[in-house]
């Protein structure tokens, strides 16, 4: 029996999240390994761990896999969350990444220079209530079913669901010209694989504050 997959990286959200959301959403245990000082960071880089130099790395089925996007459609084909066929899945590759641009938008926010931050977030509002919601708003109205593809929970549904929760944190009022987005919040919120990882104490990570900010940096050596 294989063990349960580890992830590698620092005590916090950034790109290791979605990864979070995706296993937990399939039910499946896995184990953190915290980097906490840059050393920790260096000894995964030369012990050959990571491929590129770069974490996030997840541990599983006796592979060391890096890059998000690689690691997130592993999980997903491995736990039925990709689509029954290939139109399927590229509709689910191709509204996954529609929304990565949002998200890296959001990701990239705590990086932002204070003089900078107001512009920012007024972009990232525009951008969610112009473009990104309304569009998907479309898919789900287009077809009445619960689901952005095929009628049944995909790897986009659990992303878009991710990124609701992200984007109601920078303004909860952003949702509320979006009923079917609401419901696909609500309705995969309630599965029991994701309503135990939204309760406290779970392994889903709290939104980057100064400090955490902070300590990534060190980490990282970013100035």
């Amino acid at each position: 029996m294989a063990g349960k997959p580890t992830l590698h990286y620092f005590n916090g959200r950034g790109r290791m999240e979605s990864i979070r959301w995706l296993l937990a959403a399939a039910g499946v245990e896995f184990e953190e390994k915290f980097i906490e000082r840059p050393e920790d960071l260096d000894k995964l880089r030369n012990d050959g761990s990571l491929m590129f130099q770069q974490v996030p790395m997840v541990e599983i089925d006796g592979m060391k896999l890096v890059q998000s996007r690689a690691i997130l459609n592993y999980i997903a084909t491995k736990y039925n969350l990709y689509g029954r066929d290939m139109k399927e899945r590229a509709l689910i590759d191709m509204y996954t990444e529609g929304m990565a641009d949002l998200t890296e938008m959001i990701l990239h926010l705590p990086l932002c220079p204070p003089n900078e931050k107001e512009a920012k977030i007024s972009l990232i509002k525009e951008k969610t209530t112009n473009r990104y919601f309304p569009a998907f708003e479309k898919v789900l109205k287009s077809h009445g079913q619960d689901y952005l593809v095929g009628n049944r929970l995909s790897k986009a549904d659990i992303l878009l669901v991710e990124l609701l929760y992200s984007v109601e944190e920078l303004d909860p009022s952003l949702l509320a010209k979006f009923p079917l987005l609401k419901g696909l919040r609500t309705r995969v919120s309630n599965l029991p694989t994701v309503k135990k990882f939204l309760q406290p104490g779970s392994a889903r990570k709290p939104p980057l504050d100064e400090k955490s900010l902070a300590e990534a940096k060190k980490i990282f050596r970013i100035p």
